[in-house]
């Protein structure tokens, strides 16, 4: 069957009307701010103590975004007899805004949970120059990371968490049980 001649302009006017009726909401931004979803994703906020440079997130980011530079430490022997350890220490991390793509990759591969999305989306600036934030912005925006969400009532718990208390119940155990057999 030939389509009517003229069913999709008559379409498309259906549709401008339908939307012609309905009250207009405007967001008066920046006097309100929006109400954003949970973990939306903003900047990228560093937290320094677990970041060991190990150098993964610059590694594997496509964009090639992610600047980091390193030193190297050496930590004395813990005991005696013991042998010299060496450590990176981090000496610049900073990110190039104007050249993320925000896909995360970042965050999923670190293994030591330095990086976390921040919800922050207002860093514009004039010069492109200055969308290169070094280590202590980023920190800042480490403090506005919302919590990460609760885990479901029903799930069993994490093992690593299970595992912690089953030799924390054994050590009170064996706390308890040391007093009564010193008292006989």
């Amino acid at each position: 069957m030939a389509p009517i001649p003229g069913s999709g302009l008559a379409k498309g006017l259906a549709v401008t009307l339908r939307t012609m009726t309905r009250k207009t909401v405007t967001e008066q931004y920046p006097d309100a701010l929006p109400e954003l979803p949970p973990r939306t994703r903003g900047v990228i906020g560093l937290f320094e103590e677990n970041c060991t440079v190990c150098m993964l997130c610059a590694r594997e980011c496509p964009d090639w975004c992610i600047y980091i530079d390193s030193h190297k430490e050496t930590v004395p022997a813990a005991a005696p007899g013991g042998r010299e350890r060496s450590r990176n220490v981090l000496d610049r991390f900073a990110i190039d805004f104007s050249l993320c793509m925000y896909c995360g990759i970042c965050i999923e591969v670190c293994p030591f949970d330095a990086l976390f999305w921040s919800p922050e989306f207002e860093y514009a600036e004039t010069d492109i120059h200055e969308l290169t934030h070094e280590r202590d912005k980023l920190r800042e925006w480490m403090w506005t990371v919302p919590a990460p969400p609760a885990l479901d009532p029903g799930a069993e718990e994490p093992k690593e968490i299970a595992a912690a208390r089953k030799a924390a119940d054994k050590l009170a155990a064996a706390a308890q049980a040391e007093p009564q057999e010193g008292e006989s």
